[in-house]
Parts: structure tokens; sequence; C-alpha cells
């Protein structure tokens, strides 16, 4: 796509949304984020999710490259979607993805990311890649180190997606390890959630694992990584035994 032709594409996009941002479509976000939102009052998901369909049908046929520079396009404009339409897209053309593609998405995340649902979003991203390409699971691993909240998050969340289908669990507990005692509320809920996926897929190891490391983890990382066991182990990995 030309640049005209970009800007062609977001002014419908900004026309759209304009259109559906009615009372009947909107949610207050504040009540699931912690931190200050500066625009709380959204549009719901399920609505955006269709009107960001309907315009992708529009560009598919496109090459990836003409589809992701667009994404790189609308992130960097003023309009307050543009996160949600680019992480969107991107996810989109996942069957695509080259080693390469990392670059990007490693940019994307260090200069768009500032909540945890944009970076949840763009996660799965990562997770495919990480699929594909496990040559890649060094440098996100080494997110785990970052004075960057949002990249140490990133480092555990990246892997639910393979650990799904069933890779990288000893990968998830040296992740886990690096960010056992970390300060920052949602690090501890991005691996603790990590752990209940991996729970899914091999209960036994994850749970020995936080019997191991359950005096070390803060209450809200074990809450997450047990929530799918039974009552009787929860109850045993949350009593204080020492």
């Amino acid at each position: 796509m030309t640049k005209k032709e970009m800007t062609a594409l977001l002014d419908n996009i900004r026309a759209e949304v304009k259109r559906i941002d009615v009372p009947a479509n909107r949610m207050d976000m504040q009540r699931f984020f912690k931190e200050k939102l500066k625009n709380p009052i959204t549009i719901r998901s399920a609505v955006l999710h269709k009107l960001s369909n309907e315009f992708f049908k529009r560009v598919k046929h496109l090459p990836k490259k003409d589809i992701l520079d667009f994404c790189d396009f609308i992130l960097a404009t003023d309009f307050r979607f543009r996160r949600f339409f680019a992480f969107e897209w991107a996810g989109k053309l996942h069957t695509q993805y080259l080693k390469s593609d990392f670059t990007r998405f490693e940019f994307w995340l260090k200069t768009y990311v500032n909540n945890w649902g944009v970076h949840d979003h763009l996660a799965q991203s990562f997770g495919h890649l990480l699929h594909d390409y496990p040559e890649l699971l060094p440098k996100v691993k080494r997110f785990a180190k970052s004075k960057n909240m949002w990249l140490r998050r990133m480092s555990a969340v990246a892997l639910i997606y393979p650990v799904r289908k069933g890779k990288y669990l000893d990968d998830i507990f040296t992740t886990s390890d690096i960010l056992l005692r970390d300060q920052e509320d949602l690090v501890q809920k991005g691996y603790g959630w990590t752990l209940k996926e991996a729970g899914n897929v091999y209960p036994d190891e994850v749970f020995a694992y936080v019997m191991r490391n359950k005096k070390d983890m803060p209450r809200t990382a074990l809450r997450y990584a047990i929530e799918k066991y039974p009552p009787d182990m929860r109850k045993k990995a949350m009593k204080k035994d020492w």
C-alpha cells in the first residue's frame, strides 16, 4: 500500500469507529485496571472485533508485508484504537510469520505497550512465533531480566500458546525462577497464569514446581498458578507450613 492508500484506509476506519461509538456499544474499562486509564470509557471488544474483521476482509488479499506496514503506520498515529487494530491484524497473519518478524513485534512491545490488555493481545503473536521458531526462545527468555515490566511479563505469557501444544515446560520453569520474587503485580499474574496453563497439560510437574517454590512465590502468583487444581490440592499449596 502507498501512504495515500494507508491514509485513506485509516480515515475509513476512523469514520466507522465514530459511527459505532454510541452509548449502547460502550463500556467502562477502568474496573479491569488498577492503574488510572486516560480514556476508561471505550467501545466493547466484541463490537471492535466485528469492525476489525470487516476491514481486514478488504486487505487480506495483500502481501503480509503490506498489512504489517499498515500496522506500523497506524501505530504511529493518534488513532485511539490503533493498537487494537494493529495487534489484531498482525495476529491474523500468524500462519505466514517468518523468524524476522520478531524484530518488528519486539519494537511494538517496547514502544506501544502500556497496559496488560494490549500486552496480552500482542502476546499471541509472540506465542505463535515461539511455537514455529524455537531458536527465538533465548531472546524471549532474556526479557525476564529486563527493567521493563511489560517485557518481563512477556517472557512468561509468550509461552502460553506453545505450552498448550506441549512445548517448553522446562523453559517455563526457568523463566518462573527468574520472575519468582518480582515485585510487580502484573508480572506475578503473568507467570502465575503461564504456570496455570502449563498445569492443564502437565498437572503433576507444575504442582510439584509450585510446592517446591511456594515459600518464595507471592500469593498472587501462587493463586493464579493453582486456580485449576482440585480444592484439596489448592488448600495444600496455600497452606503456610513455615
